[in-house]
C-alpha cells in the first residue's frame, strides 16, 4: 500500500506491507498537514514512521471515526486519572511520530483510539478533530467559563479551532492573525472585533517570541495566557507582564480525559456544532500521491494556506 514517510528530508509516497497484527483497521480518508509536521520532517523526526496525526477515515465495519493519536501504557496512575498525555509511555506511542500514522491507506490503531464521529460529520473534513482537540484540552485545563473574554494570537489552524473552541462555550473571542487569508477565515467563524481592552484568556497559538508579548500585553490582571503552540525555538516569557499582572501561565499539551468524556470526543461535537469549520480553514486538498507538493503548499501561509488535506 501507499504511505507517506520522510525520505531524503522531504514527505514523499512509498510502497509498504499493509499493516497487520492486533488492532483495528482504519481506511484513510482525510489526514491534515500539521506545522509540526513541516518542522520535524526538517529535523528528520519520522524516520522510520509513515507520518500524520490528524486523520479520520472507516473501519472495515463501516464506522466513521477520527483517531486519537496518543496512546498511554493504560496502567498508571496519569492514565487512570485521564492524564494518559504525560504519561511517559506515551511518547513511544503517538501515531505519525513514534509509530505509522495515517498519511497511508490503511492504518492499524488500538480501539480506544478511535473517536466516532457525530451525525452528519464527513471523514473527509474529520482530520480537524485533532487540532480541536488541542483546544478543547487547553481551554479545560485553563477553565473557560460562558461570558470569559478570549483573544487569539495566530490564525493557523489551531488558532481557528481555539476561536471555534472559543465561540462554541459561548465566549466573545477575537483573533490577531498575519496572514489575509486567516483573517477571512476567523471572519466566516464570527470572530469579534481585537480590541484594546484586556481579556480574561489570551491564546498563543503561534509560538513565536512576538506572541508571547502580545499575548501578555492584552491579558487582564490577573489573566491566564494558554500555550497551545509549540516552541520550535525555545521559550521566553515577557517578565514585565506576566510579573506585574501576575499572569498564570498554563502550558498544553495534546488532550486527555475529563471524567467520562475525552477531549477528542468534545472535539468531534464542536465539529458537529460548527458545520462552516471545514470549508473556512481547509484552503487545499490534495491526493495522497501529491504529498510532496501538498506539504510545500503547507510551508507557504502566505500564499494562503491554512490546513492542507491529504486524501485516499
Amino acid at each position: 500500500m501507499r504511505a507517506v514517510r520522510c525520505v531524503d528530508g522531504r514527505a514523499a509516497v512509498v510502497e509498504v506491507p499493509v499493516p497487520s497484527g492486533e488492532g483495528v483497521r482504519v481506511k484513510m480518508v482525510s489526514s491534515g498537514v500539521c506545522g509540526s509536521d513541516l518542522h520535524m520532517l526538517e529535523l528528520g523526526f519520522f524516520d522510520p514512521f509513515t507520518i500524520g496525526h490528524e486523520f479520520a477515515g472507516f473501519t472495515d465495519d463501516g464506522r466513521t471515526v477520527a483517531v486519537e493519536p496518543i496512546q498511554g501504557c493504560g496502567t498508571c496512575g496519569l492514565c487512570r486519572a485521564g492524564d494518559y498525555n504525560r504519561c511517559p509511555e506515551t511518547l513511544n506511542n503517538i501515531c505519525g511520530i513514534s509509530r505509522d500514522g495515517g498519511m497511508a491507506d490503511e492504518v492499524m490503531v488500538s480501539p480506544d483510539m478511535l473517536v466516532p464521529l457525530p451525525v452528519g460529520v464527513d471523514p473527509r473534513d474529520a482530520c480537524l478533530v485533532e487540532p480541536l482537540g488541542v483546544a478543547v484540552h487547553g481551554f479545560r485545563l485553563a477553565g473557560l467559563r460562558g461570558g470569559m473574554r478570549v483573544a487569539v494570537i495566530g490564525g493557523g489552524s489551531i488558532g481557528q479551532a481555539a476561536l471555534a473552541v472559543g465561540r462554541t462555550a459561548g465566549c466573545e473571542t477575537a483573533v490577531a492573525a498575519r496572514h489575509d487569508a486567516q483573517r477571512e477565515a476567523a471572519d466566516r467563524l464570527g470572530a469579534a472585533p481585537l480590541t484594546g481592552e484586556p481579556y480574561d484568556i489570551v491564546v498563543d497559538a503561534a509560538g513565536t517570541a512576538s506572541a508571547l508579548t502580545e499575548a501578555a500585553a492584552r491579558c487582564r490582571p490577573g489573566g491566564i495566557m494558554l500555550l497551545l503552540a509549540a516552541y520550535w525555538e525555545g521559550l521566553e516569557l515577557p517578565f514585565a507582564d506576566v510579573f506585574m499582572k501576575e499572569l498564570t501561565v498554563v502550558p498544553s499539551s495534546m488532550y486527555g480525559r475529563s471524567g467520562a468524556v475525552r477531549d477528542m470526543e468534545a472535539a468531534a461535537s464542536v465539529l458537529a456544532a460548527v458545520p462552516e469549520l471545514p470549508e473556512a480553514v481547509i484552503t487545499h486538498r490534495f491526493p495522497l500521491d501529491a504529498a510532496e507538493e501538498a506539504f510545500a503548499t503547507a510551508n507557504n501561509r502566505a500564499a494562503g494556506a491554512i490546513k492542507v488535506v491529504l486524501e485516499t
